[in-house]
């Protein structure tokens, strides 16, 4: 089986296609001069796919996922050589993972759209940058290591908010409390719209309108079908509105309705 046909194999969409392609390129360059190669940021759906890609070609033994803190969303597929091991690598300076502190006066709250927004602005292509870890009077942004020089010269101002940066060691990362509100209902269906509308609070026309518009995600893939049937263990993101998982589906209520218990990320 040739490369093009792996790739359709593993998805049929072709940016992520592309991914996988430059993620084989980094393998093969690994391999072929025994050195340790990463590619970009990956979202979790590409990890994912990442993962199944080298399980079918049975290049997995050398592969490791880092995002620079234990549960980190984005992350680098790292490939190292036989010589090399991760513990070690870390403490390199060729590691391909850093981070930046943006500091500000408390009073201000910018958000993770404003650090992004701002950095995107700059020029910085997205899978460039890591997690951005928004806490009370500064922001840690996990960075690829070659634009570190160029975001702390030039990345000044997150929206109207001035920011003072400086790197900051992996080890040293200010971590957000991440707040959870479990929510129990019931659904007809497992349908999109429903899930949607209960991890929300808004009415399922209003889900629909916003699937159909393309502001929903399901496991970090944009889905604009209101009759996608969830399963459990889904991550759903609406834009405006936040993240949530399906934790849980149970049994039926008395009416008959599946009984469902969401994780929503406040």
């Amino acid at each position: 089986m040739d490369k093009s046909q792996l790739l359709r194999k593993i998805t049929s969409d072709e940016e992520e296609k592309l991914t996988l392609a430059r993620l084989l390129d980094q393998l093969e360059r690994s391999c072929g001069r025994n050195i340790p190669t990463a590619t970009n940021f990956l979202t979790p759906q590409e990890q994912n796919l990442a993962q199944t890609l080298l399980q079918q070609i049975g290049g997995a033994s050398g592969a490791v996922l880092s995002g620079g803190y234990d549960g980190a969303e984005r992350k680098l597929m790292i490939f190292l050589p036989e010589y090399l091991d991760m513990e070690y690598y870390v403490q390199d300076e060729a590691y391909p993972l850093c981070a930046v502190r943006c500091m500000y006066r408390q009073e201000e709250k910018p958000t993770h759209r404003d650090f992004l927004g701002s950095l995107m602005g700059l020029g910085i292509r997205r899978e460039m940058v890591g997690d951005i870890l928004v806490t009370v009077g500064s922001c840690d942004i996990i960075l690829r290591r070659e634009i570190l020089p160029f975001v702390v010269q030039n990345y000044i101002s997150a929206g109207r908010t001035h920011l003072k940066v400086e790197q900051v060691a992996l080890s040293h990362l200010h971590l957000p409390e991440k707040r959870r509100q479990e929510i129990r209902d019931t659904v007809a269906a497992l349908r999109l719209d429903s899930i949607v509308s209960s991890a929300f609070r808004i009415s399922r026309t209003k889900a629909a309108d916003l699937i159909r518009a393309g502001r929903v995600e399901v496991n970090w893939r944009l889905c604009d079908k209101t009759n996608h049937i969830c399963s459990e263990g889904d991550t759903f993101t609406a834009r405006g509105l936040g993240k949530c998982t399906l934790a849980e589906v149970g049994g039926l209520s008395k009416k008959g309705r599946i009984t469902i218990r969401l994780e929503r990320y406040q």
